[in-house]
Protein backbone atom coordinates (compact mmCIF):
# COMPACT_ATOMS: atom_id res chain seq x y z
CA UNK A 1 0.00 0.00 0.00
CA UNK A 2 1.16 3.28 -1.28
CA UNK A 3 1.29 6.06 1.55
CA UNK A 4 -0.56 8.90 -0.15
CA UNK A 5 -0.21 11.75 2.08
CA UNK A 6 3.96 11.36 2.61
CA UNK A 7 3.93 11.36 -1.54
CA UNK A 8 1.17 14.34 -1.93
CA UNK A 9 3.10 16.62 0.66
CA UNK A 10 6.59 15.63 -1.27
CA UNK A 11 4.61 17.03 -4.17
CA UNK A 12 3.31 19.94 -2.56
CA UNK A 13 6.74 20.97 -1.55
CA UNK A 14 8.25 20.10 -5.31
CA UNK A 15 5.30 22.67 -6.52
CA UNK A 16 6.37 25.06 -3.78
CA UNK A 17 10.55 25.17 -4.92
CA UNK A 18 8.70 25.55 -8.91
CA UNK A 19 6.68 28.52 -7.70
CA UNK A 20 9.49 29.82 -6.08
CA UNK A 21 11.75 29.12 -9.21
CA UNK A 22 9.20 30.61 -11.59
CA UNK A 23 8.86 34.13 -9.30
CA UNK A 24 12.77 34.50 -9.24
CA UNK A 25 13.30 32.91 -12.85
CA UNK A 26 14.98 36.22 -15.20
CA UNK A 27 13.17 35.71 -18.82
CA UNK A 28 16.52 37.02 -20.16
CA UNK A 29 19.95 34.61 -19.92
CA UNK A 30 21.93 38.22 -18.72
CA UNK A 31 19.64 38.74 -16.05
CA UNK A 32 20.69 35.27 -14.60
CA UNK A 33 23.73 35.66 -14.51
CA UNK A 34 23.81 37.84 -11.81
CA UNK A 35 25.36 35.78 -8.87
CA UNK A 36 22.44 35.64 -6.57
CA UNK A 37 19.65 34.83 -9.31
CA UNK A 38 22.17 32.16 -10.42
CA UNK A 39 23.16 30.73 -7.38
CA UNK A 40 18.77 30.75 -6.24
CA UNK A 41 17.71 29.18 -9.23
CA UNK A 42 20.62 26.03 -8.80
CA UNK A 43 19.48 25.90 -5.53
CA UNK A 44 15.77 25.66 -6.40
CA UNK A 45 16.26 23.28 -9.30
CA UNK A 46 18.51 21.21 -7.14
CA UNK A 47 15.97 20.49 -4.17
CA UNK A 48 13.28 20.23 -6.73
CA UNK A 49 15.12 17.57 -8.32
CA UNK A 50 16.00 15.50 -4.59
CA UNK A 51 11.96 16.20 -3.93
CA UNK A 52 11.63 14.30 -7.72
CA UNK A 53 13.94 11.53 -6.37
CA UNK A 54 13.08 11.18 -2.76
CA UNK A 55 9.11 10.56 -4.61
CA UNK A 56 10.73 7.77 -6.65
CA UNK A 57 12.32 5.91 -3.80
CA UNK A 58 8.99 6.45 -1.24
CA UNK A 59 7.42 4.35 -4.24
CA UNK A 60 10.23 1.81 -4.93
CA UNK A 61 9.98 1.22 -1.16
CA UNK A 62 6.18 1.09 -0.34
CA UNK A 63 5.61 -1.34 -3.59
CA UNK A 64 8.11 -3.28 -2.64
CA UNK A 65 9.78 -3.49 -6.32
CA UNK A 66 13.43 -4.21 -4.33
CA UNK A 67 16.96 -2.34 -4.37
CA UNK A 68 18.07 -1.18 -7.04
CA UNK A 69 21.55 -1.74 -8.34
CA UNK A 70 22.48 1.98 -9.31
CA UNK A 71 20.68 4.52 -8.75
CA UNK A 72 19.06 5.01 -12.42
CA UNK A 73 17.59 1.74 -11.51
CA UNK A 74 14.63 3.46 -8.97
CA UNK A 75 13.35 4.44 -12.29
CA UNK A 76 13.56 1.40 -14.65
CA UNK A 77 11.99 -0.18 -11.73
CA UNK A 78 9.20 2.74 -11.32
CA UNK A 79 8.79 2.10 -15.09
CA UNK A 80 8.35 -1.78 -15.30
CA UNK A 81 5.26 -1.75 -12.19
CA UNK A 82 3.75 1.00 -14.31
CA UNK A 83 4.26 3.78 -11.88
CA UNK A 84 6.11 6.09 -14.62
CA UNK A 85 6.39 6.15 -18.56
CA UNK A 86 9.66 4.97 -20.29
CA UNK A 87 9.74 8.31 -21.61
CA UNK A 88 9.88 9.89 -18.04
CA UNK A 89 12.71 7.87 -17.12
CA UNK A 90 14.90 9.48 -19.12
CA UNK A 91 13.99 12.72 -18.33
CA UNK A 92 14.02 11.71 -14.47
CA UNK A 93 17.85 10.33 -15.51
CA UNK A 94 18.64 13.74 -17.26
CA UNK A 95 17.50 15.44 -13.95
CA UNK A 96 19.12 13.22 -11.91
CA UNK A 97 22.69 14.00 -14.01
CA UNK A 98 21.85 17.67 -13.56
CA UNK A 99 21.26 17.50 -9.86
CA UNK A 100 24.73 15.66 -9.61
CA UNK A 101 26.28 18.59 -11.59
CA UNK A 102 24.85 21.08 -9.24
CA UNK A 103 25.83 19.22 -6.21
CA UNK A 104 29.42 17.41 -6.86
CA UNK A 105 30.66 19.48 -9.67
CA UNK A 106 30.72 23.18 -9.28
CA UNK A 107 33.26 23.17 -11.93
CA UNK A 108 31.34 21.90 -14.51
CA UNK A 109 28.34 23.73 -14.47
CA UNK A 110 26.65 25.20 -17.54
CA UNK A 111 25.07 28.42 -16.80
CA UNK A 112 22.93 28.26 -20.19
CA UNK A 113 22.62 24.53 -19.41
CA UNK A 114 20.70 25.34 -16.16
CA UNK A 115 19.00 28.61 -17.37
CA UNK A 116 17.47 26.65 -20.43
CA UNK A 117 16.44 23.73 -17.79
CA UNK A 118 14.94 26.10 -15.37
CA UNK A 119 12.81 27.48 -18.33
CA UNK A 120 12.10 24.26 -19.93
CA UNK A 121 12.33 21.79 -17.39
CA UNK A 122 9.77 23.55 -15.23
CA UNK A 123 7.21 21.14 -17.56
CA UNK A 124 9.12 18.09 -17.25
CA UNK A 125 8.48 18.74 -13.43
CA UNK A 126 4.68 19.10 -14.82
CA UNK A 127 4.29 15.57 -16.26
CA UNK A 128 6.16 14.11 -13.73
CA UNK A 129 3.58 15.29 -11.13
CA UNK A 130 0.88 14.33 -13.66
CA UNK A 131 2.04 10.77 -14.03
CA UNK A 132 2.90 10.35 -10.09
CA UNK A 133 -1.01 11.87 -9.40
CA UNK A 134 -2.05 9.43 -11.86
CA UNK A 135 -0.42 6.50 -10.20
CA UNK A 136 -1.89 7.39 -6.73
CA UNK A 137 -5.09 6.59 -7.99
CA UNK A 138 -4.31 3.56 -9.61
CA UNK A 139 -2.20 1.97 -6.61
Amino acid sequence: MVDKDRILAKLDQLEGYLRELRQILPESFAGYQKVEKKRACERLLQIAIEAVIDICHMFLRELRLGLPSEEDDVFEKLSQAGVISSQMVATLKRMKGLRNILVHEYGRVDDRIVYDQAHKGIQDFMRFKEEILAALARF
